[in-house]
């Protein structure tokens, strides 16, 4: 998935990205209000973590009211230092999907981020993808081939994923690396080559038709077409 975050206190930010890059979670991230703004107003995300309180002009409350008026419909998850019933009250009411409040545990900030994903997804009309025998379950996380579980890291799910939702297209390193990696650069590593190889011993090895195929020069391409 794919997660804005909007928070000027670096410390907290470092936190938050780092547990939800680990969980597998691209995360894009802006340090005061006005990045934040831009951000969420001309790009897609899976979700969004708000700060209320923010340096640049603008402040989450400004932002959250940008993206209700604009019919974004974006879960977003406040994440505030101001606690009051009151407040929480604004945040919500302003078209927050929830609240949690500063010190946190990052265990309850994943598991509230996890659940307005669910419900997301639940609400659009695609909660599986599936290319051939080749099936993933959005809402479970699970992949499976001819019925047989496939076991995929969290990084490896965020790849197959991006294929399939791209299937008979031929996908570059370039649009891998923003998307699943997030890095706006290559940075010259073989990270690439060496999650893909992974990927098709676990969803090709030991299948007659193999569906993850290298498009030489181009890139690569999931499909069950010859």
């Amino acid at each position: 998935m794919k997660i804005l975050l909007v928070e000027d206190n670096a410390r907290v930010s470092q936190f938050v990205c780092k547990g939800l890059e680990e969980a597998g979670h691209t995360v894009d991230h802006a340090e005061n209000g006005r990045d934040g703004l831009f951000l969420a107003t001309t790009e897609h995300y899976d979700a969004v973590i708000l700060d209320r309180m923010l340096p640049g002009g603008v402040d989450g409350l400004a932002i959250l009211e940008a993206m209700r008026k604009a019919d974004n419909p974006t879960p977003v998850l406040i994440l505030s230092a101001l606690a009051d019933v009151d407040e929480r009250i604004r945040g919500l009411k302003a078209g927050g999907d929830d609240y949690l409040t500063k010190p946190f545990a990052f265990g309850e900030l994943e598991a509230r981020l996890a659940a307005l994903l669910r419900r997301s997804i639940a609400a659009d009309t695609q909660t599986a993808l599936a290319v051939a025998d080749l099936s993933m379950d959005l809402l479970s996380r699970k992949v499976a081939r001819a019925g047989k579980t496939i076991q995929l890291q969290p990084r490896e799910f965020k790849l197959l994923e991006y294929l399939m939702r791209h299937a008979n297209q031929v996908v570059t390193r370039t649009m891998l690396l923003e998307n699943v990696w997030n890095y706006h650069f290559d940075p010259q590593t073989n990270v690439i080559d060496v999650h893909i190889s992974n990927l098709r011993q676990k969803i090709d090895a030991g299948y007659e038709a193999p569906l993850l195929r290298t498009v030489r020069g181009a890139g690569y391409m999931l499909t069950a077409d010859d």
